[in-house]
């Protein structure tokens, strides 16, 4: 017995060393055995500077099939801008962090910049220093700072003028009392933290130019998945309203985007004075619609409305010019449900019948998407008209209806499975040449990208005219 005893124990000895040896060889100290990234550079977007970065994340990996030892990573400039987290860890300095064979960590990075003495963007720049097995390996990293003017709980009480120097980053609420003018200037970038909104009671007066659109969207600029920027996120903030005392409003180049309830007209009831006048701007990603617009004077010419998980365009009552418009839904994150346009309080007896009926005209447009083109197929006896507009239902022309294209694809570049929302129209499409010019008025000849609509004669359905590709 005695002796069983004392060959199990020699038994489990030897077991005890042969882990042990394991473990210790598990570790490979061999010089070629180094580290990978998934990337070799680190960028950041433009950083505005006060308020820091987004966290980015790089990947740490290695291929080796036994374990490594990272003895240092550090940052390499001592006062550095950046910081980083390694596999949990905050800090400036880090030793002796393992990584299993064929595993890997990550190493997470911000950075915070003070502001520059002028408004051109600074190049800030460090590197993410590894030391393994006596081998020195870097990761570059570079950020992009640029000064911005914040705005919290603003109030615009007399006539002001916003300028593209900087960025504007609006903070909580941005308002423009009654009898106050906000002018704001091409090439404006006016970006919009988390349930931030603008809400005009005076006059917005919104004027870009080709190449230099009214940029009007959340303050988020960098990427939620690799090359597709936070854009495509709906509900960044809140949106515009205008309030219902508010006239004589001008929305030119503008494109408006990522918001909650997008751009709100509310109700007066008043149609002898022009409430907003849309021109070449586009409206899209909104978690309710892109444009709702309650019993107002309401006009756009060359816009383009797309992407809203309600009614892309929502109308009660009111009177309404679209000419050359784009109304198209392939909301990203969930399937749209109602019309892409919807008419409300057409004809007598309609709900709300004591507000003004609805009197619209729809001219060389194009109403086309995943859902259906408008919730009200039989215009019969109403003062609404669609005249050269692509539609994708079956149907015939009537007194309503006239010259129109039915069940047709006007073929955009469009992919939503690729995030890409275009709506220019490829060569081949029934929308080319299929607008009436008489339509077509001075101050909006020519499209968002500066192209003429009447170049070729008649003009492109929707907001974008075709332009033939070059030939090479």
């Amino acid at each position: 017995m005695r002796q069983m005893r004392f060959l199990l124990l020699t038994l489990l000895g030897f077991v005890g060393l042969i882990v042990t040896s394991c473990i210790e060889d598990d570790f490979t100290t061999s010089s070629s055995d180094i580290l990978s990234f998934s990337t070799d550079t680190l960028s950041f977007d433009t950083v505005f500077t006060d308020l820091g970065t987004p966290t980015a994340r790089l990947k740490v990996y290695n291929r080796a099939k036994k374990s490594v030892n990272i003895s240092s990573v550090t940052l390499r400039e001592p006062s550095s801008r950046f910081a980083i987290n390694v596999d949990g860890q905050s800090g400036t300095s880090f030793h002796d962090v393992e990584i299993r064979g064929e595993d890997s960590i990550f190493v997470f990075v911000e950075c915070l910049l003070p502001p520059s003495p002028d408004n051109a963007p600074l190049l800030t720049s460090d590197a993410i220093v590894f030391m393994t097995n006596g081998v020195r390996q870097e990761v570059e990293l570079e950020a992009w700072g640029r000064n911005v003017t914040r705005l919290r709980d603003a109030r615009i009480t007399s006539d002001t003028r916003f300028t593209a120097e900087r960025p504007i980053v609006v903070f909580d609420s941005l308002i423009v009392e009654k009898g106050a003018r906000l002018t704001i200037d091409p090439g404006v970038q006016l970006l919009f933290h988390d349930k931030a909104s603008l809400t005009v009671r005076g006059t917005l007066e919104a004027v870009g130019a080709p190449g230099r659109m009214i940029d009007m969207r959340g303050d988020r600029l960098d990427n939620v998945l690799p090359d597709v920027g936070y854009d495509i996120l709906a509900g960044q903030w809140e949106g515009i309203d205008i309030a219902p005392g508010s006239f004589g409003n001008r929305m030119e180049y503008v494109d408006m985007r990522s918001t909650v309830h997008g751009l709100r007209v509310d109700s007066c009831a008043d149609l002898s004075r022009e409430k907003l006048v849309l021109v070449n701007s586009w409206l899209h990603n909104s978690q309710q619609s892109a444009l709702s617009v309650r019993y107002a004077r309401v006009s756009a010419y060359g816009c383009c409305f797309s992407e809203a998980a309600g009614h892309v365009v929502e109308l009660y009552g009111g009177s309404h010019d679209f000419i050359q418009c784009t109304f198209s839904n392939y909301y990203l994150f969930a399937a749209p449900w109602q019309s892409i346009v919807g008419l409300y309080h057409l004809l007598p007896g309609s709900d709300m019948s004591d507000q003004p009926l609805m009197s619209a005209g729809f001219d060389n447009c194009i109403i086309y998407g995943m859902s259906t083109d408008i919730n009200e197929p039989d215009l019969s006896g109403s003062q609404v008209f669609m005249r050269n507009v692509l539609l994708r239902s079956e149907g015939k022309d009537d007194d309503n209806f006239i010259n129109c294209l039915w069940n047709a694809d006007p073929l955009f570049y469009t992919v939503r499975e690729d995030y890409l929302f275009n709506y220019r129209v490829r060569p081949d499409s029934p929308a080319i040449g299929a607008g009436n010019p008489t339509w077509v008025q001075a101050f909006f000849r020519y499209d968002m990208d500066g192209v003429d609509r009447l170049s070729e004669g008649s003009p492109t359905l929707g907001a974008y005219q075709y332009v033939p590709p070059k030939e090479e």
